[in-house]
Formats: structure tokens, C-alpha cells, sequence
């Protein structure tokens, strides 16, 4: 066994606050870091259901008309679907309207899919605040106004309310079912206004939807026959640029807490590392007049240090995964919708990014420990060696 390491074990460290500071630190990074994941994770993944990753349209693409459509069945679609990133592949069908609530009403954005089918026969899903905006309730006939070449009207029933991850109200999407708009628009089976597509979670980063959507737009672009529509490729990034940039505050804030929570911790560390090299300058004068050189004795007490690290960095991490756990269970922590898209703290354990944090932190805190380590070379074992 190592001389250093055999005397470290036997070193004590009385400083329990170190200890303690260590541990909340690690708490606090970690939750940060599982609360940062977490809302990533659930707003990606709540704009991936709402109007997925990539979406392909007609480059004359008119939300308020019926004649922009694109072929459900292109034939570049194949090699869409073949695309290592791209999960899932579905049409949609979006319309501009006006829904009607007694003297109350307000501009939204219709959306048929197949994934509401359940919703065929003028069947709507609302989201809940333009619900609570509008008074309406489920069960609720009401009638919308779609215009184009003329005014089509045609009346809905409120079948269920759905919690809505868009910015804003003016962005509000009604759930129908695809053959309900495509007869809303007169289109045949064939005829849709979009081609979404769901990426793997892997790939949901903003650099991994961009680049989907360049690529899908490419191969639509080459391998489109003359008789199809020229269409173009939009990542939900470019769609609800608002969501990322408030994403990329958070991050920011988190790296914030990451670096205001390893100085303090690694602060402590020296207070509580100092108070032991004065506890022990006897002991350091000892080692020194047998022959030991600063290095090797500091090499002692950065173990004895650094053992208490890896405590406190154990326990801050078990008290985060518990708190992570619970809340991922229960959801006790609400938030208000209206500010930051989701209804309760997300949490999310990305293993490898909390222990890249974890290994960040501790080496910088062992790093800033070598400052106090270079008071050893100033001990004396002439004047500090007692004889006799």
C-alpha cells in the first residue's frame, strides 16, 4: 500500500460543515441538472406530439385556404421513412377557423390526424385554457367559421379538453380527426396539408431536428416527380423558436447554479483543508524530517480530502434521486402553465449528464484544493518538531 494513502486513512477530518456544504451543493447540481433534462424532455417531446419534429408542406403552403395540399403518399416518402432518426411518419390536415362560444369568439388553427380518428363526426378537442377562455365544457356544440373562396360553417361537438404546451393563444390548435378536415376542405383521401415527422428521443436535440429537417427536404427536393408539389421541411425549432430560446435561459441558468455550487463547495473544502494542515503541523514537521517530500504529504491530506468529497458527493446524489424519484412519482411540485408550458417540475435522471457533472465538479474542487496543499512547503521541521 501507498505510504500516503496509509496515512491518510488514519488522518481525521474535523470538518463536518465541509462535509455538509459538499453534500448540499451536490444536492442542489443534481436536481438542477434533472429539472433542466426534465423540462427538455417534456416540451420536445409535448411539440413532437402536438406537430412533430419536422414538418413537410407545400411551398405555397395557405393555412386559411383549401388549395395548397400535398400527396399523403409522395413518392420520396420511402426514403423518408428510412431515415435512421425518423420514428414515426403521419399526414396532417391543418385549417385556419373561428370557433363561436356564445357572444365569445377566437381565431384557432384546426389539425386532423389520424391519431384522433376517435374524434370523426365533427368531433373537437379543446385545450383547456381556451376552454376556460371561452366558457365551454365538454359536450358543448359549436359552431366554426372557415374562410376560403367562401364562407363554409360547420358545427362541433366538444369531446374532450387537452393540455396545450404552444406559447401562445394566438397559436391554439383544435384536435379533429383527418377525415373530418379533409372534407372541410373538399380533398380526397390522398389529399393532406402536411407529412410530420417524429424523431427518436435521440435525435430531439436543436442541432438533431435541424438537421433532419434539412435532409428530409433535400430528398423531397431530388426525388420528387414533376407532378408533385414542390414541398419544403420545417423543424419544430424554426416553428417555436420562443420554446428554445426559453430552453437555452434554463440551461444557462443551470450552468450558472453548476458553477456558483462547486465554488462554494470547493471553497469550504479549503477552510476545512487549512484547518486541518494547522491541526496537524507537528505531524506535517514529522514526516518531513524523515525524509517524506512536500509532495508525497500533500499527496495525505488531498486523499484525506478527497474521501470526504466523494461522501458528500454520494449523499448530495442519493437526496437528489430520492427528491427526483418522489416528484417523478407524484408530481407535488405544480408550476403555472402560463409561464413555463407544463403544469408541474419535470425531472429528468439523464445518467450520464449527472455524472458528468459529478466529475466536473469533483476535479475542479481537488484542483482548487492544491491551493492550500502549497502551505506545506512553508512548515519548518526545525521549529516545529518538539525534542524531549
Amino acid at each position: 500500500m501507498d505510504v500516503s494513502f496509509f496515512i491518510a486513512k488514519r488522518i481525521r477530518f474535523k470538518g463536518k460543515m465541509a462535509m455538509v456544504s459538499i453534500s448540499v451543493s451536490f444536492l442542489v447540481m443534481i436536481i438542477a441538472v434533472a429539472v433542466s433534462s426534465g423540462f427538455r424532455h417534456e416540451i420536445r417531446d409535448g411539440i413532437s406530439s402536438v406537430s412533430g419534429d419536422v414538418q413537410l408542406v407545400s411551398a405555397e403552403m395557405n393555412w386559411i385556404g383549401e388549395s395548397s395540399p400535398v400527396s399523403r403518399t409522395p413518392s420520396w416518402l420511402d426514403r423518408i421513412r428510412s431515415m435512421p432518426e425518423v420514428g414515426e411518419v403521419s399526414p396532417a390536415v391543418y385549417r385556419a377557423g373561428i370557433l363561436k362560444s356564445g357572444d365569445n369568439i377566437h381565431g384557432v388553427i384546426f389539425r386532423g390526424t389520424e391519431q384522433d380518428s376517435s374524434l370523426a363526426g365533427l368531433g373537437i378537442s379543446v385545450p383547456f385554457s381556451l376552454a376556460s377562455m371561452l366558457g365551454i365544457s365538454v359536450g358543448d356544440e359549436l359552431p366554426a367559421y372557415f374562410v376560403g373562396e367562401r364562407v363554409k360553417v360547420r358545427k362541433f361537438t366538444v369531446k374532450s379538453l387537452y393540455d396545450s404546451m404552444l406559447p401562445s393563444d394566438d397559436e391554439m390548435l383544435i384536435r379533429a380527426s383527418l377525415e373530418d378536415m379533409q372534407r372541410v376542405n373538399g380533398w380526397s383521401e390522398d389529399e393532406v396539408s402536411a407529412i410530420e415527422l417524429r424523431l427518436h428521443p435521440s435525435s430531439r436535440s436543436v442541432a438533431g431536428m435541424e438537421e433532419a429537417a434539412a435532409e428530409a427536404g433535400s430528398i423531397a427536393m431530388m426525388y420528387s416527380s414533376d407532378d408533385e408539389p414542390a414541398v419544403v421541411a420545417v423543424s419544430s425549432v424554426s416553428r417555436y423558436p420562443q420554446l428554445f430560446d426559453w430552453l437555452n435561459l434554463i440551461d444557462f441558468n443551470v450552468l450558472f447554479i453548476l458553477i456558483l455550487m462547486t465554488a462554494v463547495a470547493g471553497f469550504n473544502m479549503i477552510s476545512g483543508l487549512l484547518i486541518m494542515l494547522f491541526e496537524n503541523i507537528p505531524t506535517i514537521g514529522v514526516l518531513k524530517s524523515l525524509g517524506m517530500t512536500d509532495r508525497a504529504i500533500a499527496k495525505i491530506f488531498l486523499s484525506a480530502s478527497s474521501s470526504i468529497v466523494l461522501k458528500g458527493m454520494a449523499a448530495g446524489n442519493l437526496l437528489a434521486l430520492a427528491f427526483c424519484l418522489v416528484q417523478g412519482m407524484t408530481r407535488v411540485l405544480k408550476l403555472d402553465p402560463t409561464n413555463y408550458f407544463v403544469s408541474f417540475v419535470p425531472v429528468h435522471v439523464d445518467l450520464p449528464l449527472i455524472l458528468a457533472a459529478d466529475l466536473a465538479a469533483y476535479v475542479i474542487i481537488m484542483i482548487l484544493l492544491l491551493i492550500p496543499s502549497l502551505f506545506i512547503s512553508g512548515i519548518d521541521p526545525a521549529k516545529t518538531v518538539r525534542v524531549g
